[in-house]
């Protein structure tokens, strides 16, 4: 089979012939349909001091199955995280970070909708939102970002503002149901919002955490980094909370799976909207990096094997 790989820090990025792995205990080997392209997969290039493999969210059809796997077989569609090399023909998923695929759903949909939707609609819990609150998404044209902006409204938000790095992106974003779109760059973000989902960290931290209102929660599930001064905490009385979709899916399975029923319930019934950016071959990796690096995207960009 055919897999990518990454040698050095920032690549290049190539593709290899490579043996079909195998799935140990719990494990599920997917022939991959629709690969999904994450910032933190880009970041293992651009940043990480050593190589490894490139994971990564897989759409496509189960092929064999490990020792004590009871919830798929053989022939089943599935979608999921891949912790190993998930830029491949067939890629290994774990069966805890696996979900069904419906009937008649495309692979692109799939791999656009629920890992990404999943991150959207666990850090939009995590927020604890309240019919007619204000909601501001950061990196709002992401694909991660456009799933919460949309998320957010199914909720109840009575004012959805998103947050771009481009001003050409505002029309995108208004699309998928915001009132409002602002840039990183503007001097002010506009009237405080009561909650802030935020992926991106770093140094818009402190703007994002200025745009609360009094009581407001940031939620940060990005890996931007970025460091919070307690007085900023303490004079509004505003909260800033942690939120990583590893822990829900391997220590509450059941709530995983009944925010998965969700999603599937809102794509069903047209109020949730997945977007695809683009579509790369194996080969062109590196051109699909580039659009996440370039912060290009207009929803999520994928690998087709």
């Amino acid at each position: 089979m055919r897999r990518v790989r990454c040698e050095s820090r920032g690549g290049p990025l190539f593709v290899e012939e490579a043996p079909l792995p195998e799935p140990g205990p719990g494990e599920l080997l997917v022939r991959a349909e629709a690969i999904g392209v994450t910032l933190p997969a880009v970041r293992k290039v651009t940043e990480a001091a050593e190589p490894g493999p490139l994971g990564g969210e897989i759409a496509g059809e189960v092929t064999a199955v490990g020792e004590g796997v009871t919830r798929f077989g053989t022939g089943d569609r599935v979608t999921g995280l891949c912790s190993g090399h998930g830029y491949a023909d067939f890629a290994v998923l774990h069966e805890a970070l696996a979900s069904p695929v419906p009937e008649g759903v495309s692979p692109l949909d799939a791999v656009a909708l629920v890992r990404g939707g999943l991150v959207a609609l666990g850090a939009l819990e995590a927020a604890r939102p309240r019919p007619g609150e204000a909601a501001l998404v950061t990196a709002a044209a992401s694909g991660v970002g456009h799933l919460a902006v949309q998320l957010a409204r199914t909720r109840g938000a009575g004012r959805v503002v998103g947050a771009v790095s481009d001003p050409a992106k505002a029309d995108f974003v208004r699309g998928l149901g915001a009132d409002h779109v602002i840039t990183y760059s503007d001097d002010t973000w506009g009237t405080p919002v009561d909650y802030v989902l935020d992926a991106v960290g770093g140094e818009l931290l402190a703007p994002a955490l200025a745009a609360l209102a009094p009581e407001g929660r940031l939620v940060a599930y990005g890996s931007g980094g970025g460091t919070i001064q307690a007085y900023d905490l303490l004079v509004g009385a505003k909260s800033v909370i942690g939120f990583q979709m590893a822990r829900i899916a391997r220590g509450k399975p059941e709530l995983y799976e009944q925010w998965c029923a969700e999603l599937w319930r809102l794509f069903a019934a047209g109020e949730l909207r997945p977007v695809v950016h683009g579509q790369f071959a194996l080969e062109d990796a590196a051109k699909a990096h580039g659009e996440i690096e370039g912060r290009s995207n207009l929803g999520k960009v994928a690998l087709i094997p």
